[in-house]
Parts: structure tokens; sequence; C-alpha cells
């Protein structure tokens, strides 16, 4: 059938042949058309909102992201590989929305539960990320800080994903750029780092590399402030990773972990001290248990791993005999702090 085909098609092609007039308003004709579909194509992608997100990964960071997106009238579908801790995020997300309730609605319970009904009905939940990408306009992936974790998933998704998807990664220790490069979508591909509690905090820094398109770029910006938040651009380094991600998530938190293992001060005054004088809502130490200090450390050993040179990064003994007796922070109720 194919070489029938592809006789037909020279055959009709050979026929134009013989009309130079034929030829030169075919061509004509296509070079408008390519014009006007490349012109529509542009448009389409300037003028087009992410309206329906996947979120990939049902932990703190994933969840809150999902709440915020939903709370704003996003269609949300949040993925995990496990329907036990899917059905944990989305209590999570509606225990999250009652505290909100109470706050907004406490002389309306009716308009409090109508809130939350609303919200949650544009949650659903899927252990299939391959399923659920074919209608998205934004894959946001927020999972366990491992490079070729993250590579294995966005090169799957990058094959069944429609080709307006704009992949994005939540990460704040890894190279965007090594992280597109397991997708053929590079100029579709770039950083949306939230801060933890996701709900609270407003700030979003979005991270595009040299081969992230403006088109996608500017979505991503208009994604943030369509969430409520305030976006900031944030420039790459040669590694892919923002300037501002590392001074925040890096270097306060292990800089507090090194003063304290120095016995320069105990976690409760640092943690104090950045508190009422620097105005953090979480002092480093509450922040790393928020987090989790296996999250934490697995940014440390890629941190070392790739700068084994910078004292700041090098191992910490009270981290690494933290996670080895399984404290993990709050999720597992101890951490530096106890937790009931």
């Amino acid at each position: 059938m194919v070489s029938e085909c592809q006789s037909a098609c020279t055959f009709s092609h050979s026929q134009l042949l013989h009309s130079g007039a034929v030829l030169s308003a075919l061509q004509t004709m296509a070079f408008f058309t390519h014009q006007v579909i490349r012109g529509l194509s542009s448009s389409a992608v300037r003028n087009a909102a992410i309206k329906h997100v996947t979120i990939i990964g049902g932990g703190q960071m994933g969840a809150g992201i999902a709440q915020v997106a939903a709370t704003t009238g996003h269609s949300v579908v949040l993925v995990d590989t496990n329907e036990e801790i899917l059905k944990k995020s989305a209590k999570g997300i509606e225990g999250s929305l009652k505290r909100v309730v109470k706050k907004k609605f406490a002389d309306k319970p009716d308009a409090g539960a109508e809130f939350i009904a609303k919200v949650m009905a544009n949650v659903s939940i899927s252990t299939d990320a391959a399923s659920v990408v074919g209608s998205t306009d934004l894959v946001l992936e927020a999972i366990v800080e491992n490079l070729k974790i993250k590579q294995g998933l966005f090169g799957a998704l990058d094959k069944v994903a429609p080709a307006h998807t704009i992949f994005a990664s939540n990460t704040s220790s890894l190279p965007i750029t090594d992280i597109a490069s397991s997708t053929s979508r590079l100029d579709r591909f770039g950083g949306l780092h939230f801060f933890n509690p996701v709900p609270m905090m407003k700030l979003v820094e979005v991270i595009g590399t040299s081969a992230t398109s403006q088109d996608t770029f500017d979505s991503l910006l208009a994604f943030s402030k369509a969430l409520g938040k305030t976006p900031v651009s944030c420039k790459v380094r040669s590694s892919g990773i923002p300037y501002d991600t590392i001074h925040y998530v890096h270097h306060m938190p292990f800089r507090s972990i090194r003063l304290h293992e120095r016995g320069h001060g105990s976690k409760e005054d640092i943690d104090i001290a950045m508190k009422l004088g620097a105005g953090y809502p979480m002092g480093p130490f509450e922040l790393l248990d928020y987090v989790g200090l296996d999250t934490a450390k697995f940014i440390m050993d890629g941190w070392v791993e790739k700068d084994p040179g910078n004292p700041l990064m090098q191992p910490s003994e009270m981290l690494n005999k933290l996670v080895a007796e399984g404290k993990f922070g709050k999720k597992t109720g101890e951490g530096f702090y106890k937790y009931k």
C-alpha cells in the first residue's frame, strides 16, 4: 500500500511539473498557507492560558501546588505512584482548605462548605501519569531530588504529552538544563520553584534556560500570577540553577547547620534570630523539618557530588545521623525537633 501511495504521489507531481503556471500558483499558495499557519500557531501559543495542570508528586509541595491551582479555578490532576499517598494528599488539601474557611467564612458555614466542595471538584488523582497528560497544558514535577528519576519521568512523558504542553520542575537543587535534556521540548521546559508551605508563601521563582522560549517563559509567569503568587525571573548559571534558589534554599539552612555543629548557637536560638531578626516565617531548622531531612540530605549529597571542593556543601554528620535514625522531621514525628 505504501508503494502504491508513493507511485500515485509521484505521478501527480510529475503531471504538475508539465504546467509551470500551476506549479507557480501552488508554490505561492503554499508560501501564504505556511505564513498563515505559522502566525496562527504563534498567536495560539502567546494567547493560550494554562488551564489544565498535571502535578507529579503527592507530597507536601505537590499537594500544596495542587491546592493553590484548584483554588484559582484550574483543573488539576495530582499524580503519584501510590493510591494511599494520593488519598492522604487529598485529605491534606481538604484539611488545609478547612483552615482557610475558618478565617474567611467564619460567619458563613454554608458558603465555606460550598467553597471547599468547589475547590475539591477541581482536583482529581491518578497513579498513571502517562494516561492523564493527553489534555494537559502544564506538567509540573515535584518529586524526589534525584536527577535520573526526574529525567526518566520527563523522558517518558515527553513521548505522550501534546506538543503544546509545557514541562516544568519544582526542583530547588538540580540543574533545569540537565532535567530538560531528557526531552525533545527544550523550548517548552522551565522551572517553577514554589516555597513551602505553598498556600502561604507568595514567592514563585520562574526559571528559564538558554533554550526556553519567550512564549514558554511568559506562560509560566502568567500562570504564577494566576495562582495569586508573585513571580520573580531567575537567572540561570551554566549549571542551570538559579542564583536566588541557591541562596535561599541551600545557603541559609545549611549555614545554620554549620553554626549549630560548631557550637555557635542552639537550633532554637538560631531559629528565633532568623524569625525575629530577618522576618522569616520559619527558622531554618523548622524549615528543614517541614521540608523533610531526607530531602535535605538528597540536596546536600547532590551538591557534594557536583561541587566536592565547596566547604559549605560538605556532608553534615548531624543531618546524616538524624536521617539514618529515620528522623525526617514533621512527617515522622521527629527531626531537629520533636512533634506530637
